[in-house]
């Protein structure tokens, strides 16, 4: 059977082309297929499934996250509850440690960091909370991060864990960056050093791939990795299009790039059971060149007597892969332009950290995706966990696919993927055990 061929030969047409197999695209994917009887293609330009999700096992058996550590927490019972349909979990609080000049510190800022910094005893949040007026550098208008920062930490603890760390990941100093950037970093006058408070705090019990195995195993979806959705378009036909890519390449770059960070990742193991303090150490230090290091089988739970680690390195080289939106006034600008041409794309639904240029985590972003969905089914604007997708413009009457505003890839270097590329009816080997 050929890629997107019928039994009998014919050239199937599928209802939905979604582009990018990571969670966004997945989380659509299986809505269309299971819940509107929809059928569906996912292409993704990796030869993996999971976005920056996927993890697999190393050399050496190891559960690994190949690109750098992928924390699961939610306060959403709606997002908990849709993809637990996919996976079970194993509870799991994510704790931070952040080295400077040889000490380990917790993270984020908290009643014993306050006390380690500044050689106090401070016993109760009480006593924290009356402190913090002390050394705050009260802001009545933050107009940036730094500005944030000083206002809810004071100098002194801004500049021992905050800038330095802030000035190599992003490139820029705090006061360049727009001030929802150190607004995600909390601090708290407790003792509670877990990462993240939310109400939901797991990890995929076998892991991220092997879940968004199951969300894509629908006999309605077709996956074909290592293709660009413009190789595929003409020649795999398709009605709509959910699009989870960069907007900004989408449209040619007609508005110029929209700048991302890059990361750059090396993994290691080690042959000892344990290497680290905590699951992740962060480097505060801004001469160190990579902000983080992560310890898997905190996060895994697997037993073994061997440990694997991966570095973070940030890349600031506009040819790089992206992760995360530079968040400034002028790239929101840019956006807006994009966002203007997306709007106006009719039968192109764009969802994701990419496609909308948003700092997501990965239970904001699955909050779009099923909100997104509702929007397609219903026609009327959705919200899901927070997350809300406006009314889509009404699809171009008897089309088969949308026409693309980057639909440049000339026809002489059109080619079909390999059988080898193509995921179908959930027959996926990729996930870790």
């Amino acid at each position: 059977m050929g890629i997107g061929t019928g039994m009998s030969g014919a050239r199937t047409v599928y209802d939905y082309l979604v582009v990018g197999a990571g969670i966004a695209g997945s989380v659509i994917a299986e809505r269309l297929a299971s819940q509107a009887g929809k059928k569906v293609l996912v292409c993704d330009r990796r030869p993996h499934i999971a976005g920056n999700a996927y993890d697999h096992l190393n050399d050496d058996g190891l559960l690994v996250h190949e690109y750098g550590p992928h924390i699961f927490h939610t306060n959403s019972p709606e997002v908990f509850a849709h993809l637990s349909q996919f996976t079970k979990w194993r509870p799991y609080e994510h704790r931070v440690v952040a080295r400077v000049d040889g000490k380990d510190y917790p993270m984020p800022i908290n009643r014993t960091t306050v006390n380690m910094v500044y050689g106090l005893n401070l016993q109760t949040e009480e006593e924290c909370e009356a402190f913090f007026p002390t050394i705050r550098l009260p802001i009545e208008h933050p107009r940036n991060s730094e500005h944030v920062a000083i206002s809810g930490v004071g100098r002194e603890l801004y500049q021992k864990f905050i800038r330095g760390y802030t000035r190599r990941h992003w490139g820029l100093d705090p006061s360049q960056l727009d001030a929802s950037v150190v607004s995600r970093i909390p601090s708290r006058c407790s003792t509670d050093d877990r990462y993240f408070t939310d109400k939901f705090q797991y990890m995929p019990l076998h892991g991220y791939t092997r879940m968004f195995e199951h969300m894509l195993s629908h006999p309605n979806i077709t996956v074909v990795l290592n293709a660009d959705y413009r190789e595929l378009a003409d020649f795999l036909p398709f009605k709509q299009m959910v699009y989870t890519g960069p907007v900004d390449e989408f449209f040619g770059y007609r508005y110029g790039k929209l700048p991302y960070l890059s990361l750059a990742f090396k993994h290691e193991t080690h042959d000892r059971e344990w290497v680290l303090p905590a699951p992740v150490v962060n480097s505060a230090d801004e001469k160190v060149p990579y902000d983080r290091v992560t310890e898997f089988k905190y996060l895994t739970g697997q037993a073994h007597p061997k440990s694997s680690i991966v570095y973070e390195y940030p890349i600031h080289d506009a040819n790089g892969d992206p992760y995360y939106p530079i968040p400034r006034p002028e790239n929101a600008e840019v956006y807006r332009k994009y966002k203007a041409l997306a709007d106006d794309t009719p039968g192109v639904y764009f969802v994701g950290r990419l496609a909308t240029y948003k700092y997501y985590n990965m239970d904001q972003v699955t909050a779009q995706a099923l909100a997104t969905f509702k929007r397609i089914v219903t026609g009327q604007t959705a919200t899901v966990a927070g997350a809300t997708a406006e009314a889509p413009p009404p699809p171009p009457l008897s089309v088969v696919r949308p026409a693309l505003a980057a639909d440049v890839v000339p026809s002489t270097t059109v080619v079909q993927p390999s059988a080898e590329a193509v995921i179908s009816n959930g027959s996926t080997t990729l996930g870790a055990a």
